[in-house]
């Protein structure tokens, strides 16, 4: 059954973690007085990893090289670097059973994170022997450990549901998928390691 044209009706009267949840998925208003100034609505972003090739391709077409690959029954870890003004190395792992890809960044020097996670909610697709398909649904959950698990991306997934970019049935996956990693993260003090372990995934970083 369709849950995001319920949680978009209810959200104003509904109270506690629900609630939350459901103000969160309603995102900020979007102008409707003149629709020459309202910013095209976005579109997931698709991203290609080579195993083989040790590479990612951006949803630009951008081909970049990755450190190392390492494959284990639960997902895919990835080491690179990044070519960015703040960020120096970035980790992740790709979980698909989680629908979720969990990052650490690694800051240059002179900048600092208020969050020591990310975890995106993503769909993975295997396309080749070597090859994945993973698809960024806007939402992502900055997870500070031991404090609060912080939901972003409603609004972008409802403007790119809107615009027909993203039809009901992926739009509402990914906001039950946010879901479900939320309460799982609360459940565990908002701890990556220990909600996952919880599900009998150990993840290995640097």
């Amino acid at each position: 059954m369709s849950v995001l044209l319920p949680l978009l009706v209810a959200a104003p009267a509904v109270t506690g973690f629900a609630g939350y949840f459901a103000r969160e998925i309603r995102g900020p208003q979007l102008p409707t007085t003149d629709s020459t100034t309202l910013t095209p609505a976005p579109r997931p972003r698709v991203e290609y990893f080579d195993l083989a090739e040790l590479t990612s391709t951006d949803a630009r077409g951008f081909i970049r090289p990755v450190d190392r690959y390492e494959v284990q029954q639960w997902g895919i870890y990835l080491a690179r670097v990044l070519d960015r003004p703040r960020g120096r190395y970035e980790e992740s792992w790709m979980l698909p059973g989680q629908a979720i890809r969990a990052t650490i960044s690694h800051d240059r020097p002179g900048h600092h994170r208020s969050h020591d996670y990310v975890l995106d909610i993503v769909e993975f697709v295997q396309v080749g022997p070597k090859r994945w398909r993973v698809t960024d649904y806007f939402l992502d959950i900055a997870v500070r450990r031991g404090r609060s698990s912080t939901l972003s991306g409603s609004s972008e997934l409802l403007a790119a549901h809107a615009a027909g970019h993203v039809d009901t049935e992926h739009a509402d996956r990914a906001f039950e998928r946010a879901a479900h990693v939320l309460d799982g993260l609360a459940a565990n003090d908002h701890d990556v390691e220990q909600w996952l372990r919880s599900r009998e995934i150990t993840l290995t970083w640097m």
